[in-house]
């Protein structure tokens, strides 16, 4: 088809846990080939296959892309992609995915992050709630449970009791440097040693002052007026700070401390990457 107001596009979206015969889900629709804008458009009837090559949901309507475009002789103006849409609850579900849940004899939590201590912590939590060794940890991010007899045929109770256990993760000590914007984040478990900085400024300034001169009055005709150059460098150099920072307990007590040589965040990047260097900082340097 060479019709210009008609794309091929690809259309695609994810089918959520336990969705059910005639749930909406939303769709996400690109183009393939050489469209310049979806805006305006409307999906025509698209079955949604998985790998299998079954039919899962079957999706239409009009695409949103959250933008435009205005194009006039010489320039133009565009906001956000032209060529990606969605369709909120564009798709109906055609076809459930069978799941026994409620018999299983085991559940696994997988942890989003690796985490030994926070797997551990989880382990315990559950077992001190269910009052039993239900819980076993396999590694840091995975959690078998097994269903107790009480929850025999009904995991989704249980499931239910250990989603309302609180239990604080563990946090890696980490200060993230951005020197592109100066930014600075620091975790609250950093730490850092007895470490003495100091802290100085020095600032050179160059000025360029060219200054013409003129021929005299009695000069000869081919007397020319010349630009002659003219540098000015002033140097000063602040006063320098050399403080002890004694040991840290706590993020408060590290952000005071280089508070209070007065630096800057691109100080504040140096000086933290000396003092890691050093073997004082407790926390992972990372640069993004």
């Amino acid at each position: 088809m060479q019709f210009k107001n008609i794309a091929t596009v690809i259309v695609t979206a994810n089918l959520p846990a336990f969705a059910k015969h005639g749930d909406n889900i939303d769709v996400t629709v690109s183009s393939l080939g050489d469209a310049k804008s979806l805006q305006g458009g409307t999906l025509l009837m698209t079955p949604l296959k998985g790998t299998d090559s079954n039919t899962y949901a079957v999706a239409q309507g009009p695409i949103s892309i959250g933008g435009f475009s205005v194009q006039g002789a010489a320039r133009g103006v565009q906001k956000n992609h032209l060529t990606v849409g969605r369709i909120s609850n564009g798709a109906l579900v055609e076809k459930e995915i069978k799941s026994n849940f409620n018999v299983k004899d085991e559940i696994i939590l997988a942890l989003k992050k690796t985490d030994f201590t926070t797997a551990s912590r989880i382990t315990r939590a559950i077992n001190n709630n269910m009052k039993d060794e239900v819980a076993t940890m396999i590694d840091g991010r995975t959690v078998r449970v097994k269903i107790p007899k009480f929850f025999k045929n009904n995991a989704s109770d249980l499931v239910t009791k250990i989603e309302s256990i609180e239990v604080a993760p563990d946090t890696e000590a980490k200060v993230i440097i951005d020197e592109r914007t100066g930014t600075v984040v620091m975790g609250e478990n950093v730490r850092i040693s007895s470490v003495a900085v100091a802290h100085g400024s020095l600032f050179i300034q160059i000025k360029e002052e060219p200054v013409a001169s003129q021929p005299p009055a009695l000069a000869p005709e081919n007397a020319e007026t010349v630009i002659l150059p003219r540098t000015r460098i002033s140097v000063g150099e602040g006063q320098d700070k050399l403080l002890v920072i004694p040991k840290s307990v706590s993020l408060g007590d590290v952000v005071q401390g280089l508070n209070s040589i007065g630096v800057t965040p691109r100080d504040l990047i140096a000086i933290l990457q000396a003092i890691k260097a050093s073997g004082a900082l407790h926390a992972k340097l990372e640069l993004i």
